[in-house]
């Protein structure tokens, strides 16, 4: 049953793979917003932010790559309303095929984009002089946070995807998360805000993840937040894929 799965899940991943790498302007486009983001921080408002010894490509990266993941997601979303009202699914159940499958190879074709579309932003930061002195164990850690982020953000993505009633409503959802790094530590210390949106920034999800990515290329301890960063992220995958598993259900039903 395992390899049933398995193998009509790689099946369908191929086939939304190809729509994918026939469109890389989507990929190209998801990776456009964060490195203009980028861009005008650092040359623009950079001077005027104090970050320390640290240089602000530097500390604002982390934020930057969590920007790519919450535009990237928005296009699993699109690809996933499109077959929804293409009528493929219905199709699809028609054969002799694992159910759930349909949904993984969403799920895997988005984590496939949006590591291309993370290795364009991270290689246009070296070229404005990121630097990491980090060790092979600390990049590993590095991209299993940021594959855990997109996993969860990618299943939150499905449930729109199955459930809009427009393109533009299925997309709409990813704004406030490419915006949430902003009320965060993402760009600017937190200490620095007032009052209650500094509570907010410090106790949201992109925080705790930013400081533990932060840290992990600086080569710095990264105290409990690490812990905070996996415990948001496992939160959010395990609620998202319930509700997503719950709305396939009643979309097939």
């Amino acid at each position: 049953m395992t390899a049933y799965f398995f193998n009509d899940t790689v099946a369908l991943t191929g086939r939304t793979l190809r729509h994918v790498t026939r469109s890389m302007d989507t990929i190209i486009t998801t990776a456009i917003t964060p490195v203009a983001m980028m861009l005008m921080f650092v040359y623009v408002f950079g001077g005027a932010i104090d970050t320390g010894s640290v240089s602000y490509v530097n500390y604002m990266l982390p934020g930057i790559l969590l920007m790519t993941i919450a535009s990237g997601i928005s296009y699993t979303a699109y690809r996933l309303f499109t077959d929804v009202k293409s009528g493929i699914f219905e199709r699809f159940q028609s054969m002799p095929i694992a159910r759930s499958g349909v949904l993984w190879a969403h799920v895997v074709t988005s984590l496939v984009a949006n590591v291309i579309a993370l290795v364009l932003v991270a290689g246009v930061a070296v070229l404005m002089g990121f630097r990491s002195g980090a060790g092979v164990s600390a990049w590993l850690a590095v991209a299993g946070i940021l594959l855990l982020f997109t996993l969860a953000l990618t299943w939150l993505a499905v449930i729109p995807g199955l459930c809009a009633s427009s393109v533009e409503g299925a997309g709409a959802f990813a704004y406030p998360l490419i915006f949430l790094p902003f009320v965060s530590s993402a760009f600017v210390r937190t200490k620095t805000m007032p009052g209650p949106v500094r509570w907010f920034a410090e106790h949201q999800p992109v925080t705790s993840i930013v400081n533990t990515i932060r840290n992990l290329f600086a080569q710095q301890p990264v105290g409990d937040d690490i812990w905070t960063a996996l415990a948001w992220c496992v939160s959010i995958l395990v609620v998202a894929y319930i509700f997503a598993m719950a709305a396939y259900r009643r979309k097939i039903a």
